[in-house]
């Protein structure tokens, strides 16, 4: 990475221009400039990385209505218009919303992608409702931090991993149980939980012992939300009980994902072998299997902003950057370390 002169870009009649005054920093972004994403996101180099920004507004297309210069707003914009990492980016107008009026420039900055990634993995695909129980990795990690008080906001019972060392500060954010991935097997701690409640009701479970193994019975959670290796992956299978639903933005792809984005053929059957196993053990659980890759909404946006303003959810930023030490903002996501979102402050 390097810094370089652009021309301003060029605003279509559904754009806005945006001043770009601060920027989140993200996993996908040095996965982008890895190749991670090449077959399911082609892009060409050199490239403008950055995934969310917040900033002003400095000119509107022809067509845009809902904002005007002037206006503070934040976006994550589609995947084929990225490029925070600058002064200046031109977002389609349906996927920038105003800036949460409670937050700064930087805080705001730390919100987009990973709010819509926990909004549309909780609410879209799992239809979180109250009383169920989620288990959400990397509790202290971006999308973590933030799904862990999304999923509180609708009443869910939540446990989470992390360090220790983490451990005070996922407490605060409302999850109920946390569990140190250094040391503990998390699925053998959530399985436990239920052990005695399981061992007082084994008289009247028999009907279900014929249908599922005791290790199912011990599992009682709705939902699964992965963000690691696929080992995690599949272990995570042994918390979900049946009728449960596994949500993993880490991958593999599944069918389902490639008949969103229209891929090919090739590419339809590659993501169909590469999440065979996960799928087929899941089917044998009774467990839904769902890839995730989010997608930028103006709209979801809006309902984010409606939660931070009435102070149900707040951002959580380890680390603010210069604009000058981007690579140095990134090198430090790479390393794992973050507690919540990592920011360059651009202007």
């Amino acid at each position: 990475m390097r810094a370089g002169e652009m021309p301003d870009p060029e605003v279509g009649e559904n754009d806005v221009l945006v001043e770009i005054h601060a920027a989140g920093v993200n996993p996908i972004d040095f996965k982008i400039r890895n190749g991670e994403f090449k077959l399911i996101e082609p892009h060409r180099f050199p490239l403008i990385l950055g995934n969310e920004a917040a900033g002003v507004v400095v000119r509107v297309g022809s067509r845009v209505r809902r904002f005007k210069p002037g206006d503070e707003v934040y976006a994550r914009p589609r995947k084929s218009r990225i490029g925070t990492f600058a002064e200046f980016i031109a977002i389609a107008e349906d996927d920038v919303a105003h800036k949460p009026i409670t937050l700064s420039m930087e805080e705001a900055a730390s919100i987009p992608l990973v709010g819509l990634t926990a909004w549309q993995a909780l609410v879209e695909r799992a239809n979180l409702k109250k009383g169920q129980k989620v288990l959400i990795h990397a509790g202290s990690g971006g999308v973590g931090t933030f799904a862990i008080q999304l999923a509180k906001r609708f009443g869910s019972i939540v446990a989470t991993t992390a360090s220790a060392a983490s451990f005070d500060l996922v407490k605060r954010l409302g999850a109920d149980t946390a569990i140190d991935y250094r040391k503990d097997d998390f699925e053998t701690i959530l399985a436990a939980g239920n052990r005695d409640e399981y061992s007082a009701g084994l008289q009247h479970s028999q009907r279900l012992v014929q249908c599922f193994s005791v290790e199912t019975i011990l599992a009682d959670y709705d939902v699964a939300l992965n963000s690691l290796d696929g080992e995690t992956l599949h272990k995570s299978l042994r918390v979900l009980k049946p009728g449960g639903i596994l949500i993993s933005i880490s991958g593999p792809p599944d069918p389902d994902f490639a008949k969103e984005i229209g891929a090919s053929r090739i590419l339809s059957l590659a993501m169909r072998l590469l999440s065979f196993r996960i799928r087929r053990k899941s089917k044998r659980r009774h467990v839904r299997y769902s890839f995730l890759l989010m997608r930028a909404s103006g709209d979801q946006l809006r309902e984010i902003s409606s939660l931070i303003d009435l102070g149900i959810i707040r951002p959580c930023v380890d680390r603010v950057f210069p604009f000058e030490s981007t690579k140095e903002a990134m090198a430090y996501v790479e390393t794992g370390r973050a507690k919540g979102k990592v920011v360059v402050k651009v202007r």
